[in-house]
């Protein structure tokens, strides 16, 4: 054993041992010379006249022949005078035709460097300077690589590759469509039949030959990028690669964009092919065999007696071998073989003529062991017997045979070595089209010593993603064909290597490289698919405004023909790829989902606008992929994302955030714009600071599709980020719909009946400061001396520790009214849609008084239900072959649906049931907000109700400049005030909240009868003060104004106050009319349970003191006096007195 080893290592330590012991043997045969002469003229013809019919044979003979030079040349008797019967012009044109020839997948040849190193060894091949002179393939010169580029690379030849299968389809169709033509005909022409299966044998052999041409130029092109490394070449991946390897650099780097486009057109020119002619083997095959037997026997019973019978009945030899010929290839059927006697010369040609022989053609292909006894012997008939005598095959000068018979032989020998490979038709189109040599990189992993490369250099999977990243829409029908390269280099692996260790490498690969494809094109169908619906959803104004709006333009792809491939043969295996797809679509949709939610919940309430724009793309998303593939329902996955799937779910997670935002930082720090309708966030820093989880990484995927598409919905989305208004509404109901609504506006009444509980305690404190009495001034006071006396009266209110905190909390309750008044416009409009898309299949119109009504069929159904149930009594009495159950369900169904639809066709007002439940809570601490005098008229004085509280807390609130008054200061005296006002702080919600509270206090009117404010202002219109622009123009000239800028400020701010509380009053009252209220109360479960009517105040027409009485002037200046200080007012004074409270309601009653 150690002696064989050791042989072993000193034979496999030597440089070409084998082929100089076969050299040292081989020469000790006698007339060797001849027989590498005659194997070099063979292999010379062979590749001259293309007599091979697949491209290994071809590979074969160009790796063969600098062999045979070698030993040709090393030969002792003629070695040198082997180059006078064969010219060294047509070695060497064969030489520098293919520089580089295929050896193995991963190995090539080059006949310079094989001729280069056998020099050495072999002396006498050293003086053929012109074999040892051919250079090297990476010692070609810049132009004479680019020369043989044009050859190896198939980007050269891709144009006429496109034509030659364009035309090759056309042919194969047409002759595959006779032929089944002629398989269902009967009674025609012999001739014609012949010549049909004739043709299809020829359109056969053609397109084996040209898919020997095309995997074989494939396989060289191999070859020359393994001989012509990339010079540079950069890592794949800085962070999993160090140092490029040699592998890398004739792979991964040497592959421009457009030769792996051209690669996988002419992969999809193989692989369509081969396809094709796989598909019509059960159609071909007897033809071709049947065409094959016509055409051997045409030749040994028809040809062949001709030439025993002409030209060559003189020499017996021949004769011989041609009768040999019949013998071994007749197909006598059963017939005694005719022998063919020789005639006299005297006879004409016409008698020599051997008449037509009739055989019945039949599939029965000949052995391999006759057609090569075929070939020997035509070989035998025109050589003689005699290598020496041979200058070629067909092409010897001192051949016996005639040149007519010559050319019969030769092309009877060419057309037999195109038999054992149309015969075995499929081995013969599998080896023509086995692509697996692509992936095979054994020596590189020998020499550079690891155990596998990367997936990123593996040449398959390098084509795969060419086409993910191209933009050649028509490449993407091409993408799984990469992956039959995987196929055949398994099926190479198992049937002819037998090594499975390979095998296990191509399938981890293969699995890798799979998964990677899947997950990769769905994320690309889905980028695809929502990019369109961005670019969709986009304004046609904001298209047409841009000057580069072809970007926000989205091509279509031709992915509808991936979601129809069912089955892909991976190794043996069947997957189905749409379904892979649409499980990765589905993760992809609920992901996206998710990172919505998620950023949602990173951001303030204002986004919500944002957010709905997303989910409606992403559901356009969805609807245009649910055109090709089945893929969940769009409403399923937002249910699951939002957590309102389930049956005890009544929050959902988007609900849980509105309300979060609502409470933490919405109510609390935004501010509301009566004029706009508008909630915009304070500028006054928040209390506390406010908790957010960090924004998700935003993928442009994840959003609008692309970055184009993202900057140009992120504008849009820009108009809506920094308030809050009527949109912002509709998307809140859009996002929780019918589910979650109900229970997001349960939680902000709990949220409302917490903040009344609240400052309940505030409400006490500031009646406790209030003083005993609080006159009003006369209006002789005048403006200024009604302010200073309010000032000094309405101290408590000023120096209330709880003042802050009481005039947020009124403003959160306005805020949240408001809200609600928003929410009730977005659900109103929302309903009023539907009930259009409704009412004309329940049937439903007005009536005479306005109120609905249900107009019925004739079958005292609605039109849904008549209408099913006429489409179920047609079917069921129908004798066509339908589902009747499933008509009569659909019917109930229908029942069902109209009873469900009637009951909710008129719903109530959010506002309604808010002011509703805000009054109920109210009633129910009416003590702690309301106390009325124990005599039951109205106290001017002595008040200590709530509205006088309010008008209190009013009257500070209107300390400051307003915005109107700001910008006339600045540009009358160009003076800048210094602080900022009560409504840069607190918005209109601190009204609104006042407001709702005077008004279902029932306090309406004694709060607009006696608020300070309201008294300032009577005295300044009793005055007749000039505007405030008036007074400025006055200041800018003569340097003094006749009021001060204080005053100035308070008179518009009261102004501005008493339009709004008029505003709000008006829309209390239209909304929830006092006169016709019920008090109720409501249950904890959110019913509203009507209890009894609200008395109504006595009037106090008969009680209000007059400003004719000086003792009573002085007595409600000063304060409260006895009882005797109230008089009774006459007819003329209490007529005086409801036409001011008729004015005042009409005040009250005016627009904003």
């Amino acid at each position: 054993m150690r002696e064989e080893l050791d042989d072993l290592q000193i034979f496999l330590s030597t440089r070409w041992t084998i082929l100089l012991n076969l050299q040292q043997e081989i020469f000790r045969v006698n007339g060797v010379e001849d027989i590498i002469q005659v194997l070099i003229l063979f292999t010379l013809e062979c590749l001259e006249s293309d007599r091979v019919l697949v491209y290994s044979e071809r590979h074969t003979l160009l790796r063969v022949l600098p062999v045979l030079v070698v030993l040709a040349t090393s030969g002792e008797k003629e070695g040198e005078s082997i180059f006078k019967k064969i010219k060294i012009s047509r070695l060497m044109n064969i030489f520098k035709r293919d520089p580089v020839i295929p050896a193995f997948p991963d190995l090539h040849l080059a006949p310079a460097s094989m001729l280069k190193e056998l020099a050495p060894y072999f002396h006498r091949l050293t003086a053929q300077m012109r074999f040892i002179g051919l250079p090297l393939p990476h010692e070609l010169s810049v132009k004479e690589a680019l020369e043989y580029q044009k050859e190896y690379l198939i980007v050269h030849n891709i144009s006429t590759m496109r034509t030659d299968h364009d035309d090759f389809c056309i042919r194969f169709a047409s002759a595959v469509n006779q032929l089944e033509t002629l398989n269902l005909e009967t009674g025609v022409d012999v001739a014609l039949k012949k010549r049909i299966k004739e043709n299809v044998y020829l359109v056969v052999v053609a397109g084996f030959q040209l898919l020997s041409e095309w995997t074989g130029r494939v396989w060289q092109q191999s070859a020359w990028k393994f001989s012509r490394p990339a010079k540079d070449s950069e890592r794949f991946d800085a962070e999993r690669s160090v140092d490029v390897t040699d592998y890398e650099k004739v792979v991964r780097c040497n592959y421009t964009a457009e030769e792996r486009k051209a690669l996988i057109e002419a992969i999809g020119y193989i692989k369509g092919v081969g396809i094709m002619m796989e598909r019509a083997d059960t159609l071909v095959a007897n033809t071709v065999w049947e065409s094959i037997h016509t055409q051997l026997q045409d030749f040994v019973q028809s040809k062949i007696p001709t030439m025993l019978r002409t030209s060559l009945r003189r020499k017996k030899e021949i004769a011989r071998l041609l009768s040999d010929m019949r013998t071994i290839a007749a197909d006598w059927q059963g017939k005694s073989p005719q022998v063919e006697k020789v005639k006299s010369r005297k006879l004409s040609r016409e008698d020599n003529l051997v008449p037509p022989v009739s055989y019945h053609p039949r599939a029965a292909f000949p052995t391999a062991a006759q057609l090569h006894c075929l070939q020997y012997l035509i070989h035998e008939i025109v050589t003689g017997g005699s290598p020496k005598k041979a200058g070629g095959f067909f092409t010897a000068s001192e051949t016996e045979v005639p040149s007519s018979e010559l050319r019969q032989l030769e092309s009877f020998f060419n057309r037999l070595a195109f038999f054992p490979h149309v015969i075995d038709y499929r081995a013969t189109l599998a080896h023509v089209t086995d692509l697996g040599f692509l992936w095979f990189r054994e020596f590189y992993l020998e020499t550079s010593r690891v155990i596998q490369f990367p997936v990123e250099c593996s040449l398959p999977w390098m084509l795969v993603e060419h086409i993910m990243d191209s933009s050649d829409i028509g490449l993407l029908e091409s993408i799984l064909l990469p992956f039959d390269i995987y196929n055949d280099a398994a099926d190479q692996a198992l049937r002819v290597l037998k090594q499975r260790f390979l095998y296990d490498e191509i399938e981890a690969e293969v699995d890798l490289c799979f998964d990677q494809l899947v997950s990769q094109l769905s994320d690309q169908i889905f980028i695809h698919y929502k990019s369109r619906a961005a670019s969709k959803m986009l304004d046609m104004s904001f298209m047409a405004a841009v000057n580069d709006h072809e970007k926000y333009y989205v091509l279509p792809k031709r992915y509808d023909h991936l979601f129809r491939i069912r089955r892909v043969k991976m190794l043996g295996r069947n997957v189905d790829l749409a379904h892979l797809i649409r499980q990765r679509l589905n993760k992809v949709f609920r992901e996206n989902l998710d990172f919505l939610f998620d950023r949602f919940e990173s951001q303030d309430l204002c986004s919500v606008v944002d957010l709905q724009r997303l989910v409606e793309v992403l559901r356009l998303t969805h609807e245009l992929i649910s055109e090709h593939i089945a893929i969940d329902p769009f409403n399923l996955m937002m249910g699951e994302i939002s957590e309102t799937i389930s049956l005890v779910s009544f929050s959902g997670r988007l609900a849980s955030q509105v309300l979060l935002e609502l409470q933490n930082d919405f109510f609390p720090n935004f501010m509301l714009c009566t004029t706009t309708q508008r909630f915009v966030r304070s500028s006054k820093p928040p209390k506390r600071p406010i908790k957010r989880p960090s924004s998700p990484f935003a993928e442009p995927s994840f959003l609008f599709g692309n970055i184009d598409l993202n900057e140009a919905h992120g504008v849009v989305a820009e108009l809506h980020s920094k308030f809050f208004g009527l949109p912002h509404m509709f998307a809140v109901v859009k996002l929780l719909g019918s589910r979650s609504l109900p229970w997001l506006v349960r939680a902000l009444l709990d949220y409302l009946s917490q903040k009344i509980l609240v400052m309940e305690p505030w409400v006490e404190d500031l009646r406790d400061l209030m003083p005993k009495a609080i006159s009003l001034p006369p209006y002789d006071a005048g403006v200024e001396g009604s302010l200073n006396h309010f000032t000094e009266q309405l101290q408590w209110a000023v120096n209330y520790d709880g003042r802050p905190e009481m005039l947020q909390g009124l403003k959160e309750i306005g805020s949240l009214i408001f809200w609600m008044s928003l929410l009730d416009t977005a659900m109103r409009e929302t309903e009023t849609v539907h009930f259009m898309q409704v009412v004309p299949w329940l049937g439903v119109v007005p009536n005479k008084d306005g109120q609905l009504q249900q107009l019925l069929c004739d079958d005292n159904y609605s039109p849904v239900v008549s209408l099913f149930k006429e489409a179920t009594d047609e079917v069921l009495y129908s004798t066509s072959r339908v589902n009747g159950p499933a008509f009569q369900s659909m019917a109930k169904q229908a029942e069902v649906v109209d009873i469900l639809y009637m009951n909710n066709l008129q719903t109530g007002s959010v506002l309604d049931y808010t002011l509703t439940y805000l009054h109920a809570i109210l009633s129910r601490s009416r003590v702690k907000w309301d106390l009325p005098p124990k005599s039951g008229l109205i106290e001017i004085t002595l008040s200590k109700e709530y509205h006088r509280i309010y008008s209190g807390l009013q009257y500070t609130m209107l300390q400051g400049v307003p915005p109107s008054v700001q910008s006339l200061l600045l540009a009358y005296s160009q003076i800048s005030p210094e602080g900022d006002s009560f409504q840069d702080r607190y918005g209109d919600a601190v009204a609104w909240g006042g407001c709702t509270i005077l008004y279902l206090l029932g306090q309406q009117l004694r709060f607009e009868l006696l608020d300070f404010a309201y008294h300032v202002l009577s005295a300044s219109e009793a005055e007749s003060l000039p505007s405030a622009q008036e007074l400025l123009i006055e200041r800018s000239k003569s340097g003094s104004a006749a009021y001060s800028m204080e005053v100035v400020a308070f008179l518009a701010n009261a102004k501005k106050a008493r339009r709004l509380n008029n505003y709000v009053f008006s829309l209390l009252r239209a909304c929830s009319p006092h006169e016709d209220r019920l008090a109720s109360m409501v249950k904890q479960s959110g019913v509203v349970v009507h209890s009894f009517k609200y008395p109504v105040t006595p009037s106090l027409l008969n009680h209000l003191p007059f400003k004719g009485d000086e003792d009573e002037e002085d007595a409600n200046v000063h304060g409260p006096s006895s009882t005797t200080g109230f008089g009774v007012p006459t007819p003329d004074q209490t007529s005086c007195i409801e036409d001011l409270l008729k004015n005042s309601r009409n005040i009250t009653e005016s627009p904003l």
